[in-house]
């Protein structure tokens, strides 16, 4: 028996020794600075800044309990991510992880609905600079395609710099997203205080229970904001993907973790309620960043220009952290001979170009889009993205649930990072599609939901066997 686990432990070392093997050509050259900033400017992008406009309209002050909900629920899928990334730091992240412990056809599936989830995400965010862009009255008759393929070329060019200079950069985009943030919390608090009416309205608790209450349109509205608010929190997996060119995974990973849950308290509800309190939610709109909305009706010179433009940097943060993100997972999944042997590449700076001009070739597609549907683009893909984010918050769970069977067997070492309750957190991540779909009506039937997932998995596993052809 004692000879059984001991050649199931040295199968998995060997197994171990050869995944480490992928991050040959990779510089570990991230400081603690660069990954703390990453983990936090992870949460805080495109789907706070812009979304958060439309979904006050949906939901409005509920929205800040949804907000709630979902930010506790991400910061335990990162604790789950951050025990495999204690593990063993790999560039390749989950699908990574999933190839160890679920084997090559899992990290398939897991590297390439990463993949959609990002190629969306990205969509989305090329799509927000050009909303942005579009808030300044002399840019109104500049097609919404001209700003998507500008913000294209920006970031494709940044990308294929070396990672200390794409740590350096990222770094400064979240510290202003941060700023920004902390900036609106101040200014809105001290105005909250002073008592002062604003755009005609007096602040205050008022404003929320004159306007229908916490809940102005029924609790389904807030429910139905789930998926899309999921997608808020799509770029929080970042730092897993950064701990294979950490200098130091081990002390940087867990404190950027136990950081991002009272930020995540502060920046989103602190924020959303502070909103509500400020101006009637109906004053918000979709297409316009509540934050520039508020900042607009100060009345002060510039001041929404100001805020337009950090809201301009955030969205080009996130599209940024897309391309790194993916460039690795693709190169990860190349290496274990689930995507094409050439993404496997790396350029004389330690980058995976291959990987990235793959993805900024499926990101001209959105300029496609912004072009034919300019009005619904945002909506359309942002919806699929947050399948995606779903699907990958799923294959994180179910590999720290096998982590933790290894652990229990002798076949791996305990790590700092405990995250109980991995199976309730896998319930709750396949809840959100199902809960999405009732919400639109949908009668989600035994034989339909059998139907839907047998298609999905049907269509997933028929590219795989075409692409091994």
């Amino acid at each position: 028996m004692n000879t059984k686990h001991e050649n199931a432990a040295e199968h998995h070392a060997a197994k171990r020794h050869w995944l480490n093997s992928h991050e040959a050509g990779y510089h570990k050259a991230m400081g603690n600075r660069q990954v703390q900033m990453i983990a936090i400017g992870g949460a805080i992008g495109t789907g706070l800044f812009l979304g958060a406009g439309a979904r006050l309209q949906m939901a409005g002050p509920a929205l800040a309990l949804v907000y709630l909900v979902c930010g506790i629920f991400s910061f335990f899928i990162l604790r789950a991510l951050g025990e495999l990334v204690l593990h063993r730091p790999s560039s390749g992240s989950f699908v990574s992880y999933a190839r160890e412990f679920l084997g090559e056809k899992a990290a398939y599936v897991a590297g390439w609905m990463y993949f959609v989830n990002w190629a969306m995400t990205g969509i989305v965010d090329i799509t927000a600079v050009a909303l942005y862009m579009h808030y300044w009255g002399a840019f109104g008759d500049v097609p919404q395609w001209v700003f998507a393929l500008g913000a294209l070329a920006i970031v494709g060019t940044m990308n294929m710099i070396g990672v200390k200079w794409f740590a350096e950069m990222e770094f400064w985009f979240a510290l202003v997203k941060v700023l920004a943030i902390v900036a609106f919390l101040v200014v809105g608090t001290i105005f909250l205080g002073s008592g002062k009416p604003l755009d005609g309205n007096a602040t205050g608790f008022h404003l929320i229970t004159d306007n229908g209450g916490f809940f102005p349109h029924g609790l389904l509205p807030a429910l139905v904001l789930v998926q899309g608010v999921v997608f808020a929190f799509a770029s929080i997996e970042l730092v897993g993907t950064a701990a294979g060119e950490c200098k130091d995974p081990e002390t940087m990973v867990p404190k950027a973790i136990n950081s991002v849950i009272w930020r995540i308290g502060l920046f989103y509800v602190g924020s959303v309620v502070l909103l509500v309190l400020l101006l009637p939610w109906n004053a918000y709109q979709a297409g316009q960043s509540p934050f520039v909305t508020f900042f607009s009706k100060l009345g002060v010179p510039y001041i929404g220009s100001v805020m337009n433009i950090v809201v301009l940097t955030a969205a080009l943060s996130s599209l940024n952290s897309g391309l790194y993100s993916t460039g690795r997972i693709l190169r990860s999944m190349s290496m274990g001979g689930s995507a094409p042997k050439f993404m496997s590449k790396m350029s004389r700076h330690h980058v995976p170009y291959a990987g990235i001009l793959a993805t900024l070739g499926v990101y001209v597609v959105g300029v496609f889009l912004n072009y034919l549907v300019p009005s619904q683009v945002f909506e359309i893909v942002l919806n699929v993205a947050s399948l995606g984010i779903i699907a990958s918050w799923g294959f994180i769970v179910v590999c720290q649930m096998r982590l933790r069977k290894a652990i229990k067997e002798g076949k791996a070492a305990k790590g700092q990072l405990q995250n109980a309750g991995g199976a309730v957190h896998l319930l709750a991540d396949a809840a959100v599609p199902v809960q999405r779909a009732g919400a639109d009506g949908l009668r989600l039937s035994e034989r339909y939901l059998h139907h839907r997932i047998n298609s999905t998995a049907g269509g997933i596993a028929g590219g795989w066997l075409v692409w091994c052809a």
